[in-house]
């Protein structure tokens, strides 16, 4: 069991690895760019930005990297556009994970989960070895880049591994909402915490909004038997948080976790209106089947769109796209939506 363990790490690392190059290189060493077709796109965690500026719509997800397109169909990429500095927290190659562009007050913002293997925060016996791993924002004045921190102070408690953040601005006051990882805390919690005017730091006491366990639907990640990072974890996953608002004024959120089958999208609304809640799961997830982690944009013409990534077996993580009705208190899928 421990020889598995430790194959699945170093699985892990070269993974994470792959996903980011060196701060100041990657701009550099970025794949060879191509046009393709979004059903040909392999991407965990991906999101998509309408920018109103340039009428593109663009892409970016785990691993950092961006694509652009004009109608959602053909896409253009990978561009690496995300700069760190070698010295901070993150080190020299750090590992992208669900990525998103956010275009406020008149800048671009790249929030992104950084995790510096090796740097060790937490060692769980018989369980995992936490690297730092934490939700950090990058800025750029043009929607391609380049993205570079602000400042390397960390927005989150240096102990925690921290994942997932995403931007929401209540009554003109930014927050980072983001997860703490179950793989620390084992029951895995949505987190959200105040940002500053020009999001390049936080500030005040972060706040629980609520568990994974509190979601129905939400199961333990060994619930169907299967070994997690080679061994049999238990616990509950918070992912992808994503605030919106219904045209009824319903303030909800998006969030996946594991289910009765496998990676799944749920939702959850709250009574207060407010980012405190309390946050009031649906019984039943939006998606199942092993997919997730999704975002919610409209397009140039108006229509709703939910971006979301699906598995099937034996294939790499591809982003799909739903047609979303939010007319009412709560979102409602009503299909698959095919680019032409």
């Amino acid at each position: 069991m421990k020889k598995i363990f430790l194959l699945c790490v170093a699985l892990l690392v070269t993974v994470g690895n792959l996903s980011a190059q060196p701060a100041g290189t990657q701009r550099r060493s970025m794949n060879t760019i191509r046009k393709v077709e979004l059903k040909d796109i392999s991407m965990s965690d991906p999101y998509i930005l309408a920018d109103p500026q340039t009428k593109m719509y663009y892409m970016t997800g785990t691993g950092g990297r961006l694509w652009k397109s004009a109608d959602l169909k053909t896409w253009e990429g990978p561009y690496a556009v995300a700069e760190t500095d070698p010295t901070s927290w993150m080190g020299e190659r750090p590992a992208i994970w669900a990525a998103e562009i956010h275009y406020y007050e008149g800048k671009y913002y790249f929030f992104g989960t950084f995790t510096n293997d090796k740097i060790i925060i937490e060692d769980i016996p018989n369980r995992y070895k936490i690297p730092r791993r934490a939700s950090h924002v990058l800025v750029a004045d043009k929607a391609e880049g380049p993205y570079r921190p602000m400042s390397n102070e960390p927005y989150t408690d240096e102990k925690l591994a921290t994942l997932d953040g995403t931007l929401w601005v209540e009554n003109g006051t930014p927050y980072m909402i983001y997860c703490h990882e179950w793989l620390q805390c084992v029951d895995g919690t949505m987190d959200m915490i105040k940002l500053t005017k020009d999001l390049s730091a936080s500030k005040g006491k972060a706040k629980t909004m609520f568990k994974a366990s509190e979601g129905p639907w939400s199961r333990e990640m060994n619930y169907l038997g299967e070994l997690t990072y080679g061994l049999p974890l238990g616990g509950q996953v918070t992912d992808g948080p994503f605030l919106f608002k219904t045209q009824t004024g319903k303030l909800g959120m998006l969030w996946s976790s594991w289910s009765e089958k496998r990676y799944t999208q749920g939702v959850a609304y709250s009574a207060s209106g407010k980012l405190r809640g309390p946050w009031i799961h649906e019984q039943e997830p939006l998606n199942t089947g092993n997919q997730g982690h999704g975002m919610m944009f409209r397009t140039f013409e108006g229509k709703l769109l939910m971006c979301l990534h699906y598995q099937d077996e034996g294939a790499p993580r591809k982003p799909r796209l739903m047609e979303v009705d939010d007319s009412g208190d709560k979102i409602r899928i009503i299909g698959e939506y095919i680019p032409r």
